[in-house]
């Protein structure tokens, strides 16, 4: 199920990644650095927003839906989390409204707060579909989803840039691109609850798996953007729009794999433990895990190690020079917090002991408020992306211990010997070229590197590459000589 999902995703996360940084090429050269920044303080405010109010739900969808029989149970599962979904918007939309009338601030902000607030519920309403065809393995139809939505939100908030409204065009994109795609799909999720009863004990047992993980992933994104607050605190938008630019390159590109892998990875580990037992779910996590680390150290490594050139390319003139430095932090607190979320977070929900995401998230978030108050007024944007990767590490510590408590997911350390060998083999090689600028010093390095990374790992073995590969050449051999 793990690699069908992985083969049956890419195209979804490829489309994300593409369109992920053709958004930060335009909206860094379209709007200006305030605007940009505006952007993402707004960002930052609706995504804790729908952590904090609607991703209990979309968790409940992915866990319990396996363990639901075709009947008056899966009736009653879905006509619970729509209905929980339809009783909280109509809380939160008017206290959304509220809030922005009140909040300190100019217009542009409020339009742009409000238009990511609003999203919120809709974007709701397409998790919970997409969670439960990932559940089901209906892998296509999800990814048909994703692609649709991540294109359509695109263009969408492109048009109302050019429009000129300023940095709320993205966040409209946002909102309307994930409302075109609803009549696609929810009417045949929402006949799915018909005739379902809706009981408090059924939303308790879901409010007592689904609400910790929500308080986790409110105090990991807490963790994410304390620092674009302080920077508007202390220093202006425009040091915003200048962080937020250099970490959505970094933690765009590593998050994209890491998404990727985790969406077909986390159902894969709930089917093995619910059908397979200890010993099935040992093996299904110390594969996604060597994966994991094959895919990932790689380019967090080559991120830091084209992090000039990069900025060049993508981002616009006026924030390209101080997200470069940053760069390089970020792409190390994006591999540790992808560790952390997609795989050593997993024990909580694979055990359901999501309670103990409280305390391993809540140090991490409470650090780096400290360090950010206290490394920002000094040293700017440099010290905000040390307060962020030194969190991040901090919360991967913090997974790894807890997470022993409830399942012990195992560590391939020869994976993580032989990747980490490769890894740098291939930054010794890269640090070794020359430095042309732009476009072609990024294409060198990116293609020197790549070829590099992948004849060492072939050479080792790395987290089995190998092995997989003469796999696939043994798959293929049959069927060319069938045709």
């Amino acid at each position: 199920m793990f690699w069908r999902g992985v083969w049956g995703y890419l195209p979804a996360n490829i489309v994300q990644g593409v369109v992920g940084l053709l958004a930060i090429v335009l909206f860094t050269r379209l709007l200006g650095a305030e605007d940009f920044g505006r952007y993402a303080l707004a960002m930052s405010a609706a995504t804790l927003a729908h952590v904090a109010a609607f991703s209990w739900l979309e968790a409940a969808m992915a866990r319990f839906w396996a363990s639901e029989k075709p009947g008056p149970g899966l009736a009653a599962h879905f006509a619970s989390l729509y209905r929980a979904a339809l009783v909280l918007t109509v809380a939160f939309l008017p206290l959304c409204a509220l809030t922005v009338w009140l909040i300190p601030g100019d217009l542009a902000l409020k339009a742009a707060l409000a238009a990511g607030l609003a999203g919120c519920p809709v974007r709701c309403l397409v998790k919970l579909g997409q969670e439960r065809m990932r559940a089901a393995g209906d892998v296509g139809p999800a990814a048909a989803v994703d692609i649709g939505v991540t294109i359509a939100g695109l263009l969408i908030g492109l048009a109302f840039v050019l429009w000129g409204v300023g940095g709320a065009g993205p966040l409209l994109g946002l909102l309307l691109g994930p409302l075109a795609a609803l009549p696609f799909f929810l009417p045949a999720e929402l006949r799915q609850a018909e005739r379902g009863v809706v009981t408090h004990d059924r939303i308790g047992r879901y409010a007592r798996y689904g609400l910790p993980i929500a308080a986790g992933l409110a105090l990991t994104t807490v963790l994410a953007s304390t620092d674009r607050f302080v920077l508007a605190a202390f220093i202006d938008e425009a040091a915003v729009g200048a962080y937020h630019a250099s970490y959505s390159i970094a933690n765009r590109t590593l998050d994209v794999l890491f998404l990727w892998l985790g969406t077909a990875g986390q159902p894969a580990l709930v089917m093995a433990l619910e059908r397979g037992g200890r010993e099935r779910l040992s093996d299904a996590a110390r594969e996604q895990a060597s994966t994991f680390l094959l895919v990932g150290l790689p380019a967090c490594v080559g991120l830091a190690l084209v992090s000039t050139p990069l900025a060049q390319v993508l981002i616009g003139e006026e924030l390209r020079v101080a997200a470069a430095g940053v760069t390089p932090w970020i792409a190390v607190s994006a591999l540790l917090y992808g560790l952390t979320a997609y795989y050593f977070g997993q024990a909580f929900t694979l055990g359901k002991r999501t309670a103990l995401l409280l305390p391993c998230m809540a140090l991490p978030a409470l650090a780096n408020i400290v360090l950010n108050l206290v490394l920002v007024p000094r040293f700017g944007l440099m010290g905000a992306a040390w307060a962020t990767t030194a969190s991040f590490a901090l919360g991967l510590v913090g997974a790894m211990l807890l997470g022993r408590r409830v399942i012990a997911l195992p560590i391939p350390w020869d994976s993580l010997i032989r990747c980490g060998v490769a890894v740098a083999v291939m930054a010794l090689v890269v640090s070794r070229l020359p430095s042309l600028g732009g476009l072609v010093e990024l294409t060198l390095d990116a293609s020197v590197g790549a070829a590099v990374y992948a004849m060492i790992a072939m050479t080792l073995n790395a987290a089995g590459v190998r092995d997989v590969a003469v796999r696939l050449l043994r798959r293929r051999r049959p069927r060319e000589a069938m045709t």
